[in-house]
C-alpha cells in the first residue's frame, strides 16, 4: 500500500508509505493520499487529520525516475475539470497532468475542513513540500531539511508556489536561487514550521498538538481554517500561484526545445548529487 491510514481516537494518520523510494510521490500515491483525506474528512469521529512520511524522511518529492513511475497512465479526474493527460502530446500532455496531480490536488487538501499536521522527518524536498505546505501546521524533527533545487532544471520552483507566503520573499528568493536545504531551525526561524523537536519525540509531540487541537468544536477549526485561508488567498497567494504555474510550464517548453527533455536533462540522481541530498 502506498498510504496507509489509521484512526486513534480524535486523530487520523495519513503515512506515506514508499521508504525505499523516501516516499517519491507519484500518481497512485496522490490519489492514494486523497481517498485517505476525504476518508478522515467523512469520518465525524475524526477532528485532526496528520500527514506522515514513513522510513527515514518525509519525501523526497515528486517521483522522477523509479520503477513504479506512472506518467503515462490515465488518473481520475477530481480535482480539476479537465482531459486525461495520456495521449496528448507536448505542453498539452504535462500541463494537464500537472494542473491535477500537483497544482490541483495540492490546492484541493489545502481546503480540507479540518485541520492538518504535517510531522516531518528527514527530506523535505521539492514536491515533498507542496505536501507539507497545504498542512495548517508543520511539526518538524531536528533532522528535518527542506529544499526546492529545481532551479537547476531551469524552472522558477514546484508547481505549487507557496514559497513566498511560507517563507518571505527575500528567504524564498535565497532558497531557490542557491538550491541550498535550510535545516528545521533555519525553517522555523522563518515562520514555515511551527516547532521543532528531537527526532525521538515527533511522534508524540504530534500526537499531544493534535489532541489539543481535538478539543476544540468540529465547525469552529472549519470556519476558522476558513477564515485564515480566506485572507491568505486576498494577500494573492491563489492568483500568484496561477501567474507561477505558467511560468513554470513555459520553463518545461523552453527546456524541451533547449535540451534533451523538458527536466534540463536532469534525473533524480542528479539532482539528489548537485543538492548533496
Amino acid at each position: 500500500m502506498t498510504v496507509q491510514y489509521e484512526v486513534d481516537g480524535a486523530v487520523a494518520t495519513v503515512t506515506m508509505n514508499r521508504p525505499e523510494y523516501r516516499n517519491a510521490q507519484n500518481s497512485a500515491m496522490t490519489y492514494a493520499l486523497d481517498a485517505a483525506f476525504t476518508r478522515a474528512v467523512d469520518d465525524d469521529e475524526v477532528k485532526v487529520i496528520v500527514l506522515a512520511g514513513a522510513g527515514k524522511h518525509f519525501s523526497a518529492g515528486h517521483d522522477i525516475g523509479t520503477p513504479e513511475r506512472d506518467v503515462d497512465q490515465s488518473f481520475e479526474r477530481r480535482a480539476v475539470m479537465w482531459w486525461d493527460h495520456v495521449g496528448k502530446a507536448g505542453g498539452d500532455n504535462r500541463y494537464a497532468r500537472e494542473m491535477e496531480v500537483y497544482l490541483g490536488m495540492c490546492r484541493r487538501w489545502r481546503e480540507i475542513p479540518k485541520p492538518t499536521i504535517a510531522m516531518v522527518q528527514g527530506a523535505c524536498i521539492a514536491g515533498g513540500l507542496m505536501l507539507a505546505w497545504v498542512c495548517d501546521l508543520i511539526i518538524a524533527a531536528d533532522d528535518a531539511f527542506f529544499a526546492d533545487p529545481v532551479v537547476r532544471m531551469g524552472i522558477p520552483g514546484v508547481e505549487y508556489f507557496a514559497h513566498p507566503w511560507m517563507l518571505g520573499p527575500r528567504a524564498a528568493k535565497e532558497f531557490l536561487f542557491t538550491g541550498d536545504r535550510f535545516d528545521a531551525a533555519r525553517a522555523y526561524e522563518l515562520g514555515m514550521v511551527n516547532r521543532v523537536v528531537p527526532r525521538g519525540e515527533l511522534h508524540s509531540e504530534t500526537r499531544k498538538v493534535a489532541a489539543k487541537i481535538a478539543e476544540m468544536p468540529r465547525f469552529g477549526l472549519a470556519l476558522t481554517k476558513r477564515a485564515v485561508n480566506q485572507a491568505e488567498d486576498q494577500m494573492g497567494m491563489r492568483s500568484g500561484m496561477d501567474s507561477v504555474f505558467g511560468l513554470h510550464h513555459f520553463a518545461h517548453a523552453h527546456n524541451a526545445e533547449t535540451s534533451k527533455d523538458s527536466l534540463a536533462g536532469m534525473d533524480a540522481r542528479s539532482m539528489r548529487d548537485a543538492s548533496g541530498s
